[in-house]
C-alpha cells in the first residue's frame, strides 16, 4: 500500500520505509543530513550507496523539478529503493546500478552529492568528486565508525573545501509496561563541506 507524507519537512517515520535487512539512516539523523545539505529546487543529486533509499526519497521531495540519482551496488538494495520510489509516488529519483566512482562517470554534474557507503573507494570518490564538482557544490557525508571519520577527516584535509563536522547521537524513549525506557541509537558523525565558491553554487 503506498504511504503519503504531507509536510514539506523532512523526518519521515522510520516505519514509513520498506526496509527489509538492508540498513536504513535514522530518522533523525536523515533530518540532519539533509539540513546539512542545503537542498533547493532544480538541483541534481547524487545519493552514493544509497541503501534503501531513504535519504534519496527525502531528498527528492525536497528538490522539486530536480533529480536525485541514487547509487547502489547491491541489487536487494536496489530494489528495496524502487519499492520505495513506489510508495512514495516520485517521479524524479533514478536508481543507478554499479559502484562508486566508476558508475558516477556517466552522470549529469551534481549541486549537492550524500555519501553513505564508498564499498572501500572513499579516497577515490573524493578525488572525482574535487574535479567534477563546480564552486559552492555541496557533500555530506555519514560515517558510524571512527576509523571511517579518520579516513574522511584526512582525506578532506587535503583540499580546499569549507568543512564542519558534528556527531548526532539520539535516544528515543520507548514503552515497557507502564515505563517508558531509553533507548540510545549508535551515534553518527555528519560531515559537511562545501567545495571552494559562494553559498548556494554548484
Amino acid at each position: 500500500m503506498r504511504k503519503s507524507w504531507p509536510y514539506t519537512t523532512p523526518g519521515i517515520p522510520d516505519e514509513f520505509f520498506i526496509r527489509g535487512d538492508i540498513p536504513m539512516t535514522k530518522e533523525e539523523v536523515r533530518t540532519v543530513t539533509l539540513a546539512k545539505a542545503r537542498l533547493g529546487p532544480g538541483q541534481v543529486v547524487w545519493d552514493i550507496g544509497s541503501g534503501t533509499g531513504s535519504l534519496a526519497i527525502e531528498a527528492a521531495r525536497l528538490i522539486g523539478n530536480g533529480t536525485v540519482y541514487a547509487i547502489e551496488q547491491n541489487p536487494v538494495a536496489r530494489e528495496l529503493i524502487r519499492k520505495n520510489i513506489y510508495q512514495f509516488d516520485l517521479k524524479n529519483i533514478k536508481v543507478i546500478e554499479g559502484r562508486a566512482p566508476e558508475a558516477l562517470l556517466p552522470l549529469p554534474v551534481p549541486q549537492r552529492v550524500f555519501i553513505g557507503g564508498s564499498g572501500g573507494k572513499l579516497e577515490e570518490i573524493i578525488n572525482l568528486l574535487q574535479i567534477r564538482l563546480n564552486p559552492g557544490a555541496r557533500v555530506v557525508i555519514n560515517a558510524l565508525t571512527l576509523e571511517t571519520l579518520t579516513r574522511i577527516l584526512v582525506l578532506l584535509d587535503q583540499l580546499p573545501w569549507k568543512k564542519e563536522v558534528v556527531q548526532v547521537s539520539v535516544t528515543r524513549a520507548v514503552s515497557r509496561g507502564n515505563y517508558h525506557l531509553l533507548h540510545a541509537l549508535n551515534p553518527v558523525w555528519i560531515i559537511a563541506v562545501q567545495k571552494e565558491g559562494d553559498e548556494g553554487g554548484g
